[in-house]
């Protein structure tokens, strides 16, 4: 199949945006590396993290937050056990877990999206049932699944929203994840992993209708949980930073932003999330949406696309004000009555 030019791709995979951070890390590292790990662990950390190396090239930071929960799940990822990224809506866990793969084996695509129709196959595998008729049951008849082919090459695989896939399917990498084999009892055999193998999956405990893991299954997890950022500091430098990123990605036209505008729709968002005002003094009722960072950007890049297209090129916040409504109110009765209130207390403010 024919690749696409990486300039006209809508959202590039991380290995590609960001290949040459990571060339020049791999260029002055000189770290141990675990098998078949492009980087060594330092070397992924900081390119989370950010930095300067050696020669001056400056690492941007993928993720703003506690370095030693990006420390931990690197080192994680060293072991033998799977990595377990948790949290709330919007707290960048496929972010976080997207940026680890492709820093350490360069290859952030092996990837099973869980959801509530996801079937065995896609973390097993499956069959080109053409051939399975023609020929019974044989290697070139069968079809890999992501984490088939993370153990063939020694990589790390993702999945995504672990918990939203059926308790059946979960339970399919019990196997995998102890005893790093994947049976193929059709053709007597087994897949064994590679050195270098490992799974991250991520999950969070807003959805509704999740199937929560088997105890069987956890523990073969080390979990760590990315919260919500501790500062209104930490949270508008991350929606500062996405916003000009994707504004970029989508070639929109310049528009004059102030960082006080993001400001103030953080504090909304942030507001609204915890049900008190900045100074505490004020309560809120809390809507039955997250209010994550990842919404707040949404409502952020959105605002700049009307802005240049529709308006003067300038953004304000009596523009924003729409965007945050249709985020806010998920469910027209009980969400219509927390913004009327907030918004009452914000004219009163």
């Amino acid at each position: 199949m024919t690749q696409p030019d990486a300039a006209t791709v809508l959202r590039p995979h991380a290995e590609t945006e960001f290949a040459l951070e990571l060339a020049a890390l791999a260029a002055n590292d000189t770290r141990a590396k675990p098998p078949h790990w492009l980087l060594s662990p330092w070397s992924v950390v900081t390119y989370l993290m950010g930095g300067t190396l050696a020669d001056g090239t400056v690492i941007t930071p993928k993720y703003v937050g506690p370095r030693r929960l990006i420390e931990v799940s690197v080192a994680t990822l060293a072991t033998d056990r799977a990595l377990l990224l948790l949290g709330l809506p919007g707290t960048a866990k496929t972010w976080v877990s997207e940026h680890l793969a492709a820093a350490i084996s360069g290859n952030s695509t092996l990837l099973v999206q869980g959801t509530a129709g996801t079937a065995e196959e896609a973390v097993r595998y499956g069959w080109n049932y053409a051939r399975l008729l023609a020929e019974g049951p044989s290697p070139a008849a069968l079809v890999p699944s992501p984490v088939y082919r993370a153990m063939e090459q020694g990589s790390i695989v993702r999945i995504e929203e672990l918990t939203r896939m059926p308790s059946d399917v979960q339970d399919a990498l019990i196997t995998v994840l102890s005893e790093k084999v994947l049976p193929i009892p059709e053709l007597g055999g087994e897949m064994q992993a590679l050195s270098g193998f490992n799974l991250i999956a991520t999950a969070n405990n807003r959805d509704r209708g999740v199937n929560e893991l088997s105890s069987a299954l956890r523990r073969r997890f080390n979990t760590v949980v990315l919260p919500s950022p501790a500062t209104v500091e930490e949270e508008v430098l991350i929606v500062a930073q996405r916003v000009s990123a994707m504004a970029g990605m989508l070639s929109l036209p310049a528009v004059t932003t102030s960082a006080e505008e993001i400001r103030r729709v953080v504090t909304v968002f942030r507001e609204l999330r915890s049900g008190q005002s900045e100074d505490g003094r004020i309560k809120f009722k809390t809507p039955s949406g997250t209010m994550s960072t990842a919404e707040a950007i949404s409502v952020m890049v959105q605002g700049i696309a009307m802005a240049a297209h529709l308006g003067d090129g300038t953004l304000s916040f009596d523009a924003l004000l729409g965007g945050i409504e249709s985020t806010v109110v998920k469910d027209p009765v009980h969400d219509a009555v927390v913004w009327r209130e907030y918004l009452d207390s914000l004219a009163r403010r």
